[in-house]
């Protein structure tokens, strides 16, 4: 417990068993009162048996479905078990457990938080069309979500209880569409959204890749991904679900129909 919060702290992890103890002690130490849920996506190494070992709760998927599936899991395994707040924290340990509390702080005004790295905190930096391209979300998410939005595609974001069982049975799994989708699906549900800014730190774990050609086509999916979550008809059964917030975002010239 957190403040009275059952808090789960969700980790999407593919073949991360070098870093994994690391980042799990880092929570344990820093967040004692939270429960940790390790969703092995499909690893060949040995993710899971290093989780369990290290104390955390672990769930094997049977084979890769990306971080949209993993999570998806995650959402349902917090729903089913009553936790009152989830977040959303990478394996490789690019996320600080110590801005865990200034998330769940600011859940107190909003459904869905985001740590954002462009917000004023640390020297993260991105540069080339991937920099365009994150600016570019980042314009068209902020007025689709009615608040000011610079980290669209962060990993590391926590959701409270309402938003649990909304991604519980809704939660895209296409590449972006964990991100960008499940964002604008929760914004046109009438979910409120904030950030808070963030320092980022160097994966332990590893090799990211960028190149030009790799962020256009990446600016490419994303537009795509972002077209179809603005179209697609959200299923009906979600509308039962009750935000803890509202904003004016619900406007329908804004998000047309649900």
């Amino acid at each position: 417990m957190i403040d009275g919060k059952r808090v789960l702290i969700i980790l999407p992890a593919w073949n991360e068993a070098e870093g994994l103890p690391k980042i799990l002690r880092e929570i344990q130490q820093k967040l004692p009162g939270a429960d940790t849920l390790v969703v092995d996506d499909g690893s060949v190494d040995n993710t899971a048996a290093v989780a369990a070992a290290t104390g955390s709760r672990v769930a094997q998927l049977p084979y890769n479905l990306g971080v949209g599936g993993a999570m998806r899991f995650g959402y349902r395994y917090a729903h089913l078990h009553g936790y009152d707040v989830a977040i959303q924290c990478d394996a490789d340990g690019q996320h600080d457990p110590a801005y865990v509390p200034a998330l769940l702080a600011k859940l107190d005004e909003a459904d869905l938080v985001i740590g954002a790295r462009f917000d004023g905190e640390g020297s993260y930096k991105v540069r080339g069309p991937r920099k365009w391209a994150m600016k570019l979300l980042s314009v068209v998410l902020s007025r689709i979500t009615g608040t000011r939005l610079t980290d669209t595609t962060s990993g590391f974001k926590a959701c409270n209880k309402p938003l649990i069982e909304f991604f519980s049975q809704w939660y895209p799994v296409e590449y972006l569409g964990d991100t960008i989708e499940s964002m604008v699906g929760a914004a046109r549900c009438g979910f409120t959204i904030r950030q808070v800014p963030v320092a980022m730190r160097e994966r332990t774990t590893g090799t990211p890749s960028a190149s030009p050609v790799k962020a256009m086509i990446y600016l490419a999916r994303a537009g795509l991904v972002l077209l179809l979550a603005m179209i697609r008809r959200m299923p009906a059964n979600l509308k039962a679900i009750q935000p803890a917030t509202r904003t004016a975002v619900n406007r329908p010239e804004l998000i047309g129909k649900v």
